[in-house]
């Protein structure tokens, strides 16, 4: 196949553009620019999973029962850091019930984190599982503990492992460039300040877990609660001595997952080993203090920032430390504070603390939120020092074409001009209001080489299939959106098959690039499905396939000639038409990262320390948004997510026993519905040029400036910077007191 060489206009609808010349593979669709008349993409359509979810049909992991199905469930140390020194499982074994038990760890064997699986047991009932797991005799040395970054990090801290230190900072933890020391000594006004972000846990509605089941010659289907059909697929294999094929995953609905479910745990593969060895079904999930406890979190962050300006209000240089602890594994904070902005001068470093904690997984744009939070705290701060309006120093230092225009819309929505007149902490009474504002970083247009199969039938039905799994982004409604655009026809008219991996291999749920990574798929094996309905029409009407028009369903050709989709499918044979559409390598694009921004409004009642976030204005941009109402669905999740990290979540440790001690929902606060406030979700239309429908991610990109946005809002209403999260009635108060 030759490569054709098209030109596109790529950028914003009635914003900045730019003509961008690319090589579109002989297979592929054209890619749309921004200045494409489409039918149904753009357009608010509700999510075709929107009625099962609603009322109760959708059936998630937890909601699956197998005939003859056992339970699986895992005795869990309480210590933090100790050595196991019995386990007697002889009892259990007697239990009524029990069908067998699985030692996870042996004499001799090292916890480091609390909540690790020391045993596991299978039952007939849930009931008698109970009765099982009670009866395990297990017997620890109990060690000395360091839960938190700052304990680590002492000298002669007990070490998570004994051949390295706590502390670690590799080579990609140090950023450099330009000499940061001479510009902020030099600088006209610098700023300094000590920025403190606690361990958020993901708390997904639905907890992890699966269900195993033999299929009797050798292979097995999973049901998993899980962001990726295929890193399971394969781990489930793994864990069988099988291979690939010969394991199929299904997950028909996930209830959340925001970076913690990809591959297997502990408890999946004993679920499938107990399955293999007693030939029937088995159920694991876990509970939610091991939701909690190991299932993932967000990482700390300890981050000691200077930056600092010219006598014009140009950036200059941004210089600090960060610690943060990725738990007791590998990781740390990556705090993204250094983006956003023009600085000429950095000097970074990022270091690593391993503390006795469950391991940090990637949650919703790792590393941004706390990383925003302090860069924009400090942004502020500077602001402050220079009498500068906060959001004309970040305009002026801001080099994102499109975050420019960002940045005065979401300035008119929330009254930004007449708001700010205040000045910071001037409002009269016990209840202060302020309005603060946050940039938004990600990048994300897509990525890999997926497949979408498409198949038509002589009666007109359209089936997509795709192993990718939605999370609750409307993968499925993207998808039929773009066949239909492509076919002219309803997308209600195309049933979406996804979330099982006896169709093609999809991506990852994660990183805000399942959209952009098999949207293209999609719209390429729409393209060729039009194709192959064109040639049937072309035999039919003996008239050359670029005669042929389609609108709205409706072929049509010179001499009268019409058809709609139906009679056209009718020319289809028995066999029906299958094919199929790939996703290319990205093509040049507008820019590289998405842009947006958020503004924020608060009320603070300086008597009792409680933060009220009474309206949010966010302004984002995924390239060409297909769906606008789910977009603004993504948007909305992302603030509440973002404010919940800002005002409430914060992993608390017992700093002696090293246990979690507030491991449930009702003990760990997160934004309920009586805290949310109104949020105004505006979208830049534009397409992004990477890929043939200009998409990019949104889900990340949406929680990474809330927290920053509440507490420059803050700010302005008291006049006192927070520079802890969450921004807690207690640590408000504290604040305002060192302030008098």
């Amino acid at each position: 196949m030759v490569p054709r060489k098209v030109t596109i206009q790529a950028g914003a609808t009635g914003g900045p553009t730019k003509d961008i010349t690319v090589e579109v593979h002989d297979l592929d669709a054209t890619p749309w620019g921004a200045d494409a008349k489409l039918t149904h993409v753009g357009r608010d359509l509700p999510r075709f999973d929107g009625p099962v979810k609603a009322t109760g049909a959708a059936r998630y992991t937890y909601d699956i029962f197998r005939p003859n199905m056992a339970y699986c469930r895992l005795v869990r140390s309480p210590h933090a850091h100790a050595v196991v020194t019995s386990v007697d499982v002889s009892a259990a074994r007697r239990v009524p019930g029990v069908l067998d038990v699985l030692e996870l760890m042996r004499t001799g064997g090292r916890i480091t984190f609390a909540g690790k699986g020391v045993v596991a047991v299978c039952a007939e009932t849930e009931e008698a599982l109970d009765d099982g797991l009670h009866a395990i005799e297990i017997a620890y040395e109990v060690l000395p503990t360091a839960v938190t970054t700052e304990d680590a990090a002492r000298a002669g801290a007990p070490r998570v492992d004994p051949k390295r230190a706590n502390k670690v900072t590799t080579k990609r933890g140090v950023q450099k460039r330009g000499d940061a020391a001479k510009a902020l000594a030099g600088a006209h006004k610098k700023v300094s300040g000590i920025f403190r972000t606690a361990v958020q846990t993901h708390s997904a509605l639905e907890p992890h877990g699966c269900v195993v089941e033999p299929n009797g010659d050798g292979t097995f289907t999973v049901w998993a609660s899980t962001q990726g059909t295929g890193s399971v697929r394969g781990g489930i294999a793994k864990a069988l001595g099988l291979k690939p094929n010969e394991v199929r995953v299904i997950s028909e609905h996930v209830g959340g997952g925001f970076g913690a479910k990809f591959g297997i745990d502990e408890w999946d593969r004993a679920a499938a080993l107990f399955a293999r060895k007693l030939d029937r079904p088995v159920k694991s999930m876990i509970s939610r203090r091991a939701e909690h406890l190991v299932a993932g979190n967000r990482p700390d962050s300890i981050q000691d920032l200077s930056l600092g300006c010219d006598e014009k209000g140009n950036l200059t240089a941004l210089a600090g430390t960060v610690l943060g602890t990725p738990g007791n594994g590998a990781g740390g904070a990556n705090a993204a504070n250094s983006r956003v902005y023009r600085i000429p001068n950095l000097d970074m470093t990022q270091s690593s603390v391993s503390t006795f904690t469950g391991r940090q997984r990637a949650f919703r744009a790792p590393g941004h939120p706390q990383g925003v939070f302090a860069l924009e705290g400090a942004v502020d701060m500077l602001a402050h020092e220079m009498g500068a309006d906060p959001l004309a120093f970040r305009l002026q230092n801001d080099p994102h074409p499109l975050r420019q225009a960002q940045w005065r819309l979401g300035a008119e929505r929330i009254g930004w001009d007449a708001k700010r007149k205040v000045a910071p902490g001037a409002g009269a009474g016990p209840v202060q209001r302020g309005v603060g504002c946050g940039a938004s970083v990600w990048r994300s247009s897509g990525r890999g080489k997926w497949v979408v199969n498409l198949e038509i039938t002589r009666e007109g039905s359209v089936t997509v299939s795709n192993a990718v799994q939605d999370i609750g982004t409307g993968t499925r409604t993207i998808l039929a959106i773009l066949v239909a655009e492509e076919l002219g026809i309803a997308p209600g008219r195309v049933t979406v098959r996804i979330g099982d991996t006896a169709s093609p291999a999809g991506p990852p749920s994660g990183g805000s690039t399942t959209a952009p990574s098999i949207g293209p798929a999609a719209r390429g094996a729409g393209r060729r499905a039009k194709e192959r309905l064109l040639e049937l029409l072309v035999g039919e009407w003996e008239v050359a396939s670029d005669a042929i028009r389609i609108e709205n369903g409706v072929f049509t050709a010179s001499g009268g000639k019409r058809a709609t989709f139906d009679e056209a499918c009718a020319l289809i044979g028995p066999e029906g038409i299958t094919v199929s559409g790939q996703r290319r390598r990205n093509y040049a694009g507008f820019h590289n990262e998405t842009a947006g921004c958020q503004f924020a409004e608060v009320a603070v009642d300086t008597e009792t320390g409680i933060i009220k976030v009474e309206r949010v204005v966010a302004v984002h941009d995924a390239g060409r948004i297909i769906d606008p109402l789910t977009a603004r669905s993504q948007v909305v999740g992302g603030v509440i997510q973002g404010i919940s990290y800002a005002l409430y979540e914060e992993r608390q440790m017992d700093r002696n026993l090293g246990d979690m001690v507030n491991p449930t929902l009702d003990t760990y606060r997160i934004l309920g519905i009586r805290d949310c406030p109104r949020i105004d979700a505006l979208l830049t239309t534009m397409s992004s040029g990477f890929n043939n429908a200009g998409m990019m991610g949104l889900g990340e990109p949406t929680t990474v400036p809330t927290a920053a946005a509440v507490a420059n809002a803050v700010f302005h209403a008291t006049g006192v910077r927070m520079l802890t999260l969450p921004m807690t009635p207690r640590t408000v108060l504290a604040a305002l007191r060192g302030a008098r």
